[in-house]
């Protein structure tokens, strides 16, 4: 992929979460179909009960008749169920991980039978694209939108709301959980909460086994702007001016953790975002960093709903799987970004030790680039081998 090519990519995630690994040709083949998921009620993990229980799905390839080709996909912080392929044959750009999911693709559709979901509480409420239930939901019991008084979710529950998904299709067995970020991480969440389910793991860009005392107060940082909004009214802003300028500098943070020393350096070095504007001359001027990742971000925003982010945020910051390490049977690939400054390689090899030292099969391997977190994104299909390889195990 040329610079200018990884540039657009680039643009393109941050304003819309899809992406450019390819051009339309190699796209998954036929146009994806979003479906919708239902449950009367649903229990989450702390006892809370939640009614009228809606996340969106698609689907890739071909179940077959004894359901046991099926593979989960499980999406990033601020990303959707689309994962691969188009809605529509004029989109932009196919879903994040179109270079290893489709026909004779790493995740091969010939083969397998893909599924993605949005999660419970996904951020992007406003996207016509997304289903899901969350703060912005109408509570049935009181006509108004939940707001605060939605229950907190863990990942655990994002997962069982998954289990019920597949329960309802008449899944039973997991050939893999794959993702990327925060659905690295719903990957192992998954390997232990249902470990006789799943028979692999493929946890690209994530910590491993669980979010440590950095990853925790760096989610909480990335709220702190929307927390920080008077519009944000503690949560209870529904019908009146929303906490926009919050949440675009929320996503501005999470833009910039994401991104490499490297990336943001070519892309952008100490240019100015002005020519005639010297940012020595008046507090006003900016660098074009800072003018372009706010531009981004606040585009973006207009699809995220802030009291989402914050629940997203939370149940990543709850993440810990520790203490029931020896539940998980899976075999794992760890698939790390050399750049990533949110979750450096050290972490999977550390968690990499953990699962070996109890007998589990662990492979890592290290994206090479230098777009940070970015590069489990769009630089994915330097792993296709070596998630060929563990599928074929």
């Amino acid at each position: 992929m040329t610079q200018r090519a990884r540039n657009e990519f680039f643009v393109a995630l941050c304003l819309a979460i899809v992406t450019s690994f390819a051009t339309p040709a190699l796209a998954y083949d036929g146009t994806v179909k979003k479906e919708v998921f239902t449950m009367p009620s649903y229990t989450a993990v702390n006892g809370k009960t939640i009614k009228n229980v809606r996340i969106g799905y698609e689907s890739y390839g071909t179940l077959s008749a004894a359901k046991d080709n099926v593979i989960l996909i499980c999406h990033f912080f601020s990303g959707t169920s689309h994962a691969a392929g188009k809605y529509k044959p004029e989109d932009a750009a196919p879903g994040y991980w179109d270079a290893i999911i489709g026909s004779g693709k790493a995740i091969d559709t010939d083969k397998y039978f893909v599924i993605s979901s949005d999660n419970l509480v996904n951020l992007n409420a406003k996207d016509p694209n997304v289903t899901t239930t969350g703060p912005a939901t109408v509570n049935p019991d009181t006509g108004k939108a939940y707001g605060l008084t939605f229950p907190i979710v863990s990942l655990r529950d994002f997962v069982n709301v998954q289990k019920a998904l597949l329960d309802s299709l008449g899944i039973k067995k997991l050939a893999a959980v794959a993702g990327a970020s925060g659905g690295g991480i719903l990957a192992v969440e998954w390997s232990a909460a249902y470990p006789d389910m799943v028979e692999r793991v493929i946890s690209a860009i994530a910590p491993g086994l669980e979010i440590d005392a950095y990853g925790v107060e760096m989610l909480n940082m990335w709220n702190t702007p929307i927390t920080m909004d008077p519009k944000w009214n503690n949560g209870d802003y529904y019908g009146r001016d929303e906490p926009m300028e919050g949440v675009a500098q929320s996503l501005k943070l999470v833009i910039l953790s994401s991104s490499g020393y490297g990336g943001v350096e070519k892309r952008f070095g100490r240019k100015w975002a002005a020519e005639d504007k010297d940012p020595g001359a008046a507090i006003g001027n900016l660098y074009a960093i800072e003018d372009g990742l706010y531009k981004a971000a606040a585009a973006r925003a207009k699809a995220v709903d802030a009291n989402h982010f914050l629940y997203t945020s939370r149940a990543n910051q709850l993440f810990s799987v520790a203490a029931e390490a020896k539940k998980i049977k899976a075999k794992f690939l760890f698939v790390p970004a050399k750049s990533d400054l949110v979750f450096p390689p050290w972490m999977a090899r550390r968690s990499a030790d953990v699962l070996r030292a109890q007998g589990n099969s662990v492979e890592i391997f290290e994206i090479d680039g230098d777009s940070g977190h970015y590069d489990g994104l769009f630089q994915i299909s330097q792993a296709s081998t070596a998630i060929r390889n563990l599928l074929a195990r």
